[in-house]
């Protein structure tokens, strides 16, 4: 059995296995981001993946309906740059009360299995850049792209938002020099204890 064949397996079952199991708690999730906040409970956006191709992914709704992207672009810019050390823009006013706490347990990444089981993303790999992300890369960033992108990673587990832009690139290329069934199994157990310390959460 072929990695790619064997990795795409292992992207349905537990994709599926995610959805259904948790249904009631995604449920729940809905419910408190309408009662927190008018808007839609799912946010999409543009972004790339493998071969630079662009799709629409999806997360649950953790900032105000509508707001504003200019402070994240210019913050995004930063940090691909190297002017910025860490990933994340830290206090967003954009971000609700319900939303933070989605971002804290990583539950709002949880609506990108639907790109899973459509096969623009896998559940390990790097992640996709937004379209004004991917517009600062040189040739060695886009190299990121060169496999399907991920909900975690090999940067993720090791780091989660904490550390260079150039450091997540390395971390990236590292994963795909040596990417195997083993390694997706690694990072996929490895991502259970780096959510719940709660290292770099927004």
């Amino acid at each position: 059995m072929s990695y790619l064949f064997a990795k795409r397996v292992l992207d349905i079952v537990f994709a599926l296995l995610l959805l259904i199991l948790g249904l009631p708690l995604w449920l729940l999730v809905a419910g408190l981001i309408k009662l927190d906040s008018p808007g839609p409970v799912l946010y999409s956006a543009i972004v790339h993946g493998q071969a630079f191709r662009p799709f629409r992914y999806y997360k649950f709704r953790t900032m105000q309906a509508g707001a504003p992207t200019a402070a994240h672009e210019a913050f995004a810019a930063g940090y691909i740059r190297g002017t910025q050390r860490h990933g994340k823009l830290p206090d967003d006013p954009r971000v609700t009360r319900v939303g933070r706490l989605l971002r804290i347990w990583s539950l709002d990444e949880i609506p990108q299995l639907a790109n899973v089981l459509r096969g623009d993303m896998s559940l390990v790999g790097p992640r996709p850049p937004l379209s004004y992300e991917f517009g600062h890369y040189d040739g060695r960033a886009k190299r990121r792209l060169a496999v399907r992108p991920g909900i975690t990673g090999l940067h993720q587990v090791t780091s989660r938002g904490r550390g260079s832009f150039r450091r997540l690139v390395a971390a990236d290329l590292l994963y795909i020099r040596h990417r195997s069934l083993a390694l997706d199994l690694a990072i996929l157990l490895r991502t259970i204890p780096a959510v719940l310390s709660r290292r770099g959460a927004a």
